[in-house]
C-alpha cells in the first residue's frame, strides 16, 4: 500500500519535471518513513523510464525484423523509429556514500518486478564492497544494534549516517536483461549508473588526462537524481556542477550506435532540455539555488517545493541571550568581505580587549576559517584550531590547551563538527562567525557553551540559513527591520 506522501511524490516525477525538494527529512533524522518513500518514488520512476525505453527499442527492432533490406532505409527516417541516445545509461544516481548507496541499491532490487530479477549478478561483491560486511541475514538490522561495542557517544543522527560503510568514492553501472539484474556491468551496457560525485569527477578527471578514456556513457542521460545533497554539500559541491555541465555532450566516438536511430533532439544537442534533474535535500543554499536554476533546463518546466520554517531555538536547552548582530552586505560577492570587516573592527577589539578566555568562534566555511586564522596570527591573538583539516594529534592538543586555558581562542568549523561531532568544553563566549548550514548544528553548538550568552553574525543575504534557526518569520522581520540587533533568550 502507498503513503499518499509515495503518491504525490510519484505523480511528480512521473510528470517529467525539474523537481527541487529541498526540506525532505532524511532517515538519519528520523525521518526514515519519509526518506524512504521519497526514495521508492525516484527507484520506481527510474526503473518505468529504463523499461518503457527498453520496451520501445525492442518493440521497434521486431518491426524492423520483419521487413525487407530494402524497405528498411526508408523506414528508418520515419520519428517512429527514434527511439534511442548516443549511449545506452539513460539514469543516474548521485549519492554521498558507499552506505547510503547500499540503501538504495538493495532498494532498487526489491521494487524490480520479478520478471528482471530471477538472478543478481555480483551480488555478493556488492554486500562486500558497500554493505562493510553486513551478511544478508541481518541486512534490516539498524548498524547501533549490530554491535554493543560499536556504540559511541556520538548522537544518534551521527552514528545512523556514518555508522556503515563511509567511502565517498565509488561508481557502479546496473544492467537489466530479460532475466536478471548485472550488477558491476560495464558503464556503456549499463541501463543506471550510481555513483558519488567524487567516485565520478575521478573518471572525468582521467578522461581529460588520457586519450584513450572518456566519459560518453554520460552523453544520453535522461534522468540525473541527487539525494542528500545536503550531505554532499559538506564534501564538495563543486564535483557536482562539474558532473551536470558534462552530461548530454555529443560523444567523442559512435560507440556502436546506429545514428539512424539516434533521436533528433541528441543530435541538434538539445538534448540538456530534455533530461529531468530530481535533487533532493534536507536544506537549500545558493549552490543547489545556482545548480537548479541554471542547470537545470527540461522543457517540461520545474518544481520547487515551498518550505516554513518553525526554527530551533527551543531546542537551545540552557539559559543563554542569543544576541544576533546584523551586519550591511549589498551583495553575494562583498558577503564575504562584508562579514569580516564587520568582525575585525567590531567583534575582534572586545575580543582583544578582554582578559576572558574560553572563546569559541563557529565558522561555517572553510575559506573563511583561513582568512580568520591568517588575520589571528596577523593580530598575535591566542589561539588553536579545530578544522576538518586539522591533524588528529593537533585536535586532541587544542582541545587540552583551550579548556586548560593555554589558549584564549579557538577556531570550530562546520565540516569538523559534521564529520567528527566533537563535544568541546570550556566555552565561556561564543561567537557564530557564520551560521551553519544545517540547522541541527545551532542548538548542538550553543548547548556546549558554559557561559551565559552567544553573538551571531548575519546579513540579509544569510536568509535561508537564518529562517532555519529562528523560523520563517523571525528571519523575515530581522533582514527587514531597521534595527540591526535581535535578542533571543
Amino acid at each position: 500500500m502507498l503513503s499518499s506522501w509515495e503518491l504525490s511524490s510519484i505523480a511528480l516525477c512521473n510528470s517529467y519535471r525539474d523537481i527541487l525538494h529541498h526540506n525532505k527529512k532524511p532517515f538519519y533524522l528520523k525521518g526514515l518513513e519519509e526518506d524512504s518513500s521519497t526514495m521508492d518514488a525516484y527507484i520506481m520512476h527510474s526503473l518505468n523510464h529504463i523499461f518503457r525505453t527498453r520496451d520501445l527499442v525492442k518493440k521497434n527492432e521486431a518491426k524492423l525484423a520483419k521487413l525487407q533490406e530494402n524497405v528498411k532505409a526508408d523506414i528508418l527516417n520515419s520519428e517512429a523509429f527514434l527511439d534511442r541516445g548516443f549511449t545506452r545509461p539513460k539514469v543516474l544516481i548521485l549519492l554521498p556514500l558507499a552506505s547510503v548507496a547500499f540503501r538504495v541499491v538493495k532498494r532498487l532490487i526489491d521494487l524490480t518486478p520479478p520478471k528482471y530479477k530471477s538472478n543478481v549478478e555480483e551480488h555478493e561483491r556488492f554486500y562486500r564492497e558497500f554493505g562493510a560486511g553486513v551478511s544478508e541475514d541481518k541486512e534490516d538490522e539498524d548498524a547501533a544494534e549490530i554491535s554493543e561495542s560499536k556504540r559511541s557517544s556520538k548522537p544518534s543522527d551521527f552514528q545512523a549516517l556514518f555508522g556503515g560503510n563511509n567511502n565517498d568514492h565509488f561508481m557502479i553501472g546496473i544492467k537489466f536483461t530479460r532475466r536478471s539484474i548485472k550488477l558491476y556491468s560495464d558503464f556503456y551496457s549499463s541501463d543506471m549508473i550510481v555513483a558519488s560525485p567524487l567516485g565520478l569527477i575521478t573518471k572525468i578527471g582521467e578522461a581529460e588526462i588520457y586519450k584513450d578514456k572518456n566519459v560518453d556513457y554520460l552523453s544520453s542521460i535522461e534522468v540525473l537524481v541527487v539525494d542528500h545533497a545536503d550531505v554532499i554539500l559538506m564534501q564538495n559541491w563543486s564535483h557536482v556542477n562539474t558532473i551536470v555541465e558534462q552530461l548530454n555532450r555529443i560523444p567523442s566516438e559512435q560507440h556502436g550506435t546506429n545514428i539512424m536511430r539516434i533521436r533528433q533532439w541528441y543530435l541538434d544537442g538539445q538534448a540538456p532540455f530534455y533530461r529531468q534533474s530530481i535533487i533532493l535535500s534536507s536544506h537549500i543554499n545558493p549552490d543547489i539555488n545556482g545548480l537548479f536554476n541554471h542547470h537545470c533546463l527540461n522543457h517540461e518546466g520545474k518544481v520547487k517545493l515551498a518550505s516554513e520554517y518553525k526554527g530551533v531555538l527551543p531546542k537551545v536547552v540552557l539559559q543563554i541571550r542569543q544576541i544576533y548582530e546584523r551586519f550591511d552586505a549589498n551583495t553575494a560577492e562583498d558577503a564575504d568581505d562584508a562579514r569580516f570587516d564587520y568582525f575585525t573592527k567590531k567583534v575582534f577589539p572586545k575580543i582583544k580587549d578582554s582578559t576572558q578566555g574560553g572563546i569559541m568562534l563557529f565558522i561555517s566555511s572553510y575559506f573563511e576559517f583561513i582568512r580568520v586564522r591568517n588575520f589571528l596570527k596577523s593580530q598575535e591573538a591566542s589561539f588553536c584550531l579545530l578544522g576538518e583539516y586539522t591533524e588528529q594529534s593537533d585536535i586532541s592538543r587544542a582541545r587540552v590547551w583551550f579548556f586548560g586555558g593555554k589558549k584564549k581562542i579557538i577556531l570550530y568549523t562546520e565540516r569538523a563538527h559534521f564529520y567528527h561531532r566533537y563535544k568541546i568544553r570550556g566555552i565561556q563566549n561564543l561567537i557564530i562567525y557564520s551560521l551553519p548550514e544545517r540547522r541541527e548544528f545551532y542548538p548542538e553548538v550553543v548547548n556546549m557553551l558554559q557561559g551565559s550568552a552567544c553573538t551571531v553574525l548575519f546579513s540579509r543575504l544569510d536568509q535561508l540559513r537564518l529562517e532555519r534557526i529562528v523560523g520563517t518569520a523571525a528571519a523575515k522581520r530581522m533582514v527587514t527591520s531597521d534595527k540591526g540587533v535581535f535578542v533571543f533568550c
